[in-house]
Order: structure tokens, then sequence, then C-alpha cells
């Protein structure tokens, strides 16, 4: 078995897929015009999210058994194109889910006790103890929107800092534990000290957290989204921490992480989130740190073992 890989790879992957018995054809640096000359040659293809797999590619794969997305998300895959054709998809939630976990914790800290601000501001020479006071974790409600593989490591992260910790799932029900809480979408907005999302990027979800959602929060809050950038209208955010409904809003993505394609209206709220000390902003890196760079390879050909053993 054949199987193509379309990007750049944690160097484990090959040998990993050797010894399945899937021979693996390593191209990170492969045009979408190369792949859709080639791609009827291959049986597997990993991929990461450069490539869009649509219609066109998998009209042309016509061995093809699976798709692997090295991480979690899956937004850049026409899951109806491809299931169609029974291509069988795998990503990896449960390889960078610690990662990401850690990674929403480190900016809700953060921002609750102004480190980035402080630390720019001494070395420019200004000690402020005072401007700089921060607030505590312990005590305040989390609220989560998503409760899947990286709401729950965020969850169980933050619970041991003796928070409340809530989650609003419209997929999931009965999943309440010593961790967290299942409310409803209207207890979130009664109870949000923080508001977690951790839900994919689908039709549903697009531009989900715009200005009018936003208001609809009793309290004052701390944004944080480390899931995909457009479920979040970054003007809403920008109206709402100019408002003060938003205390401090931590974004490791953005509507448009193409920073030099920028519309006019997306500039405008780059700039304001750039140049406001109540943001952090981080480039989709909630996720990526090196161990999970590994664990990722390890879940995807664990999951292709399963696959191939079953087709025997």
């Amino acid at each position: 078995m054949n199987c193509l890989i379309a990007d750049y790879m944690h160097d484990s992957l090959q040998q990993l897929l050797l010894d399945i018995g899937v021979q693996p054809d390593y191209r990170p640096t492969i045009t979408r015009e190369d792949i859709l000359e080639i791609i009827s040659d291959y049986e597997g293809l990993i991929i990461r999210s450069k490539t869009r797999i649509d219609e066109e590619v998998v009209s042309k794969a016509s061995k093809l058994l699976f798709i692997a997305r090295a991480g979690a998300g899956i937004d850049n895959l026409d899951e109806e194109a491809i299931e169609k054709r029974n291509i069988k998809i795998f990503n990896a939630p449960e390889g960078n889910r610690n990662a990401l976990g850690e990674h929403t914790l480190g900016l809700l800290l953060s921002l609750m006790n102004n480190i980035a601000r402080s630390d720019k501001e001494v070395r420019e020479y200004t000690w402020d103890r005072e401007g700089n006071r921060g607030y505590e974790v312990e005590g305040r409600t989390v609220a989560l929107l998503g409760y899947g593989h990286m709401g729950g490591s965020f969850a169980k992260k933050v619970k041991g800092m003796g928070t409340r910790v809530i989650a609003y799932d419209k997929y999931k029900n009965d999943f309440s534990d010593d961790v967290v809480e299942e409310v409803s979408m209207e207890e979130v907005y009664k109870e949000a000290d923080v508001f977690s999302i951790h839900v994919p990027l689908t039709s549903e979800t697009k531009s989900l957290v715009d200005y009018n959602y936003i208001s609809k929060f009793r309290k004052n809050f701390y944004l944080l989204n480390t899931s995909r950038g457009e479920v979040v209208s970054l003007d809403g955010v920008c109206k709402h921490i100019e408002e003060g409904k938003i205390i401090g809003a931590g974004l490791d993505v953005l509507e448009n992480e193409k920073l030099k394609t920028l519309s006019e209206k997306q500039k405008k709220s780059f700039d304001y989130l750039v140049n406001s000390d109540k943001t952090l902003l981080t480039p989709h890196i909630a996720g990526w740190s090196f161990e999970s760079y590994e664990r990722i390879n390890e879940v995807l050909v664990g999951k292709i073992r399963g696959f191939l053993s079953k087709r025997k």
C-alpha cells in the first residue's frame, strides 16, 4: 500500500508507516497541481492544513482508501465528497489535546495577571505594580463552548485551580462528571467569568460568536479562542473590548491568518487587537508543541493500523 505524505511531518512518521506495511512517499513541498496528477497512484493520503481536499482531488483518487489529517480540525476536507466515495477520514485530536489545554490555560493566566503587558513595561523601564495588579482564577466559573478532546483537556487543567467548570455542547449529552457540569447555553450566558471556545469550524459555527452573541453574557468576562478563527467575529470582539464586556481576549486563531491578505475590515480589527493591552495574540500554536508533533503521528498510525486490520 502506497501513502502520499503531502506536508511536513515529524521524522517518526515514515518508519511508523513502514512498521504496519504502508509504503510512505514523503513529499512535503508538493503542490496541489502535483497532487492532482499523481493521487491516482495512492491508497493513502496524509496532510496537514495547507491542502484543501475537495471534489476535484478525490475524483482523481481512484485507489484512495483513507485520508489522515495530522491534527484535530478537518475543515479543509470536503467530508461529503470524501465519504460518498467510501474514503475513511482520520484525524488526531488525541495527539495535541494536552498541548492545547496547556496553552489555553497559559493564555488565561497571562491575561488575568497582566503578564505580557507588565513584561513589556518593565523592558521599557516602567515599574508599575499597582497598574498590573491581577485577578485569581480560583473561585471563577469557566464556561466552555464544546466539550470534545480539546475542551476536556482544558477543563481538567483549569478545574485543578479551584474553578467551577461548566460546558455546553450541542451534540453531546449526559457528560457531567467530577470535572465539568453540563449546562444550557443560557446558563453559560448567565454564569461565565471565562468563556473558552472549543468547537470545530462548520457552517453552523462560522461567525457564531459575533457582537450579538457576546451581548447575551450577563457578566463581563475573559474570552479565549483556541479553536478556529472564523468561529469568532473579531469586529464584535473589538467592540465589546471597547465597551468593557470583554475584560481580556486570548486569541490563538484569527478570521484570516494570512496577515498580508487582510481585508480593510479585517485590518481594522487586527490593528485594534494589536494595539490593545487587553489582548493576547499567538500564531495558531495551541496544540503545536514538540511533544504533540510526534504524538500526532502515533495516534494517526494507530488508527490506520486498526482500519487496515479490519480489511484483512
